[in-house]
């Protein structure tokens, strides 16, 4: 019998990992953001975006962009698969938004939209994909 019951933990874990492992767009949350990322903004080189859990806010994130040797600070969070995130060059006023969707079926790994800079009416398209 004591061989069986660590097979049987096992076996009653998977199904709830699996579950958790691959998200659809609307389940995910703070946590599937934390993490490194790869930015991409039409017409702007690629830049590495870092993600933490917010100091402040438990359900939010923030962290660091570097792109062409200089950092910005950002801060959001995602809701319902939607990611709203702010990015400041001073870490007091609003450069730029990113407004995006999780993609169906990537998991929480990629999430697409439009980048504006503040003061702008037009953005470019962007692609965030999870490092």
């Amino acid at each position: 019998m004591k061989a069986v019951w660590p097979l049987l933990l096992v076996a009653c874990a998977l199904p709830a990992a699996a579950q958790t492992s691959c998200p659809e767009a609307g389940d995910v949350m703070q946590p599937h953001l934390i993490g490194t990322w790869r930015a991409e903004v039409e017409g702007l080189g690629p830049a590495t975006m870092r993600l933490e859990q917010h100091a402040e806010y438990a359900e939010s994130v923030s962290g660091s962009l570097e792109r062409s040797g200089r950092r910005s600070q950002v801060a959001g969070d995602v809701d319902n698969g939607e990611l709203t995130l702010e990015e400041s060059a001073d870490g007091v006023h609003i450069a730029a938004t990113w407004l995006g969707d999780v993609v169906e079926g990537s998991c929480g790994r990629e999430i697409r939209g439009t980048w504006t800079l503040d003061g702008q009416q037009a953005g470019s398209p962007f692609v965030l994909r999870k490092q």
